[in-house]
């Protein structure tokens, strides 16, 4: 069952979130001369055009990126992830989107490495092409959750790992949280930041007491919500679940979620979560 396509949601509020995040982690990351590793367990093809026809049948663009383009008033972590985005484009109009992999391959350097994982057949034939050139990368058309554990702990002993499924299959929300259980026991000192949709409510408070029963120390929650949860008839808000985040962090997203909860909201009912899951 290999049916989702994120053409179709790139740039929305959900990606916001997922990027600000990601950019706050790679700045972190950079800022000491080691190298790392960059895993990202469910790649996509790493680049999307906001003119395809996926993205206008959505529009879901018009509800994310395209309400910050151009804004002077952002708080500092969101505008180091517009830069991403401005870097991405190349030109004053915004006509694509970087996925995760596209910033990552913008922001790391020489002497760092990113593998990307991919298993829809389509979507790995399009990352291969996005990114055949680029000899700091290695892609695997296997599934994600399986070549993270296959590949850690990294040489670099650094590492930022994104977990971001579509959760098209209920499962999902279980082999994460399995996961991360696994890999923090072989390499405890990654940073690992999960994506989940609130698509189900319910899922998402059972997945985080499983995280907080785990053992995991130091487990941070950052969650966007554009309105109020509707229960299994869309998602409404998402979320990032960081392990071992930067010290920055917390702070960051102090200063943007507040703003991007008001931008983004539906009918003024934006909200957004900040939480410590599990204290260092």
């Amino acid at each position: 069952m290999l049916s989702y396509r994120h053409s179709f949601h790139a740039g929305n509020f959900a990606d916001v979130l997922k990027h600000t995040v990601s950019v706050a982690i790679f700045n972190h990351l950079l800022k000491k001369d080691k190298p790392f590793l960059y895993l990202d367990t469910h790649a996509g093809c790493g680049a999307y055009s906001l003119y395809s026809e996926q993205a206008l049948k959505t529009k879901e663009a018009n509800n994310g990126i395209k309400r910050l383009w151009e804004r002077q008033d952002l708080p500092p972590a969101v505008s180091n992830y517009m830069e991403q985005v401005i870097e991405f484009n190349a030109q004053k109009d915004l006509k694509h989107y970087p996925g995760s992999p596209s910033i990552a391959q913008q922001m790391l350097r020489d002497e760092d490495r990113l593998f990307l994982f991919e298993l829809h057949p389509n979507e790995f034939t399009n990352m291969s092409e996005n990114f055949v050139s680029d000899r700091r990368i290695k892609m695997a058309k296997q599934d994600g959750l399986q070549g993270l554990i296959a590949n850690i702990p990294p040489k670099e002993r650094r590492a930022f790992i994104l977990i971001d499924p579509s959760y098209e299959i209920k499962t999902d929300y279980q082999d994460v949280v399995e996961t991360l259980i696994k890999a923090t026991k072989r390499f405890s000192t990654g940073t690992y930041a999960l994506w989940y949709p609130v698509v189900n409510r319910i899922a998402i408070k059972a997945m985080e007491r499983e995280l907080k029963g785990s053992g995991i120390k130091n487990i941070q929650l950052f969650e966007l919500g554009i309105e109020a949860d509707k229960g299994e008839t869309g998602m409404t808000s998402s979320g990032m679940i960081v392990i071992n985040p930067p010290w920055t962090l917390m702070a960051d997203m102090r200063q943007s979620l507040p703003y991007l909860a008001k931008l983004l909201a539906k009918e003024e009912k934006g909200f957004y979560r900040i939480e410590t899951l599990v204290a260092e």
